[in-house]
């Protein structure tokens, strides 16, 4: 499992890195990765689905929504995660204010060190740091639009 405080660049390779794998398609796995990185075009993804436990795929990064490094695979369906920033304390959040709108009609709010429009992809930090997402890599090419700042708050 991811370590609290640590570099997220240091942990997208070599450790075990609980993800819920979206797709583009709607589709979604669950497993672990010890080999992401942004820079490859593919990943490996150990399931640990009922019924798939252990068998491992590749993942072909352009198949995909995003990639949601999660702090366990169950989650917590009683939890109301908190989305917007004045509902959290922002004094933890480093970063730039960020709101990913995807084509698929989900938003999601943070902040991240790394955005560029230019590139495939980008981290978030979400902005609600008792949710189950630790950190989300956004595919840039399914996204509809990002909103930076003070705009990010609308």
């Amino acid at each position: 499992m991811p370590r609290k405080g640590v570099d997220m660049l240091s942990q997208v390779s070599g450790e075990r890195n609980l993800v819920v794998v979206h797709f583009k398609d709607g589709k979604l796995r669950k497993g672990y990765t010890h080999d992401f990185t942004p820079a490859k075009e593919t990943f490996h993804l150990t399931s640990e689905e009922e019924g798939n436990r252990g068998s491992i795929c590749e993942i072909r990064s352009e198949e995909l929504k995003a990639v949601f490094f999660v702090k366990t695979l169950e989650g917590n369906r009683d939890y109301v995660e908190k989305k917007r920033f004045d509902e959290v304390d922002m004094s933890r959040l480093r970063g730039l204010k960020i709101k990913v709108e995807f084509l698929d009609g989900e938003t999601i709010r943070g902040v991240s060190l790394g955005y560029s429009k230019g590139r495939k992809g980008f981290f978030v930090i979400p902005v609600d740091p008792d949710g189950n997402n630790e950190r989300i890599y956004v595919v840039a090419d399914s996204v509809r639009g990002v909103k930076l700042g003070s705009a990010a708050e609308r």
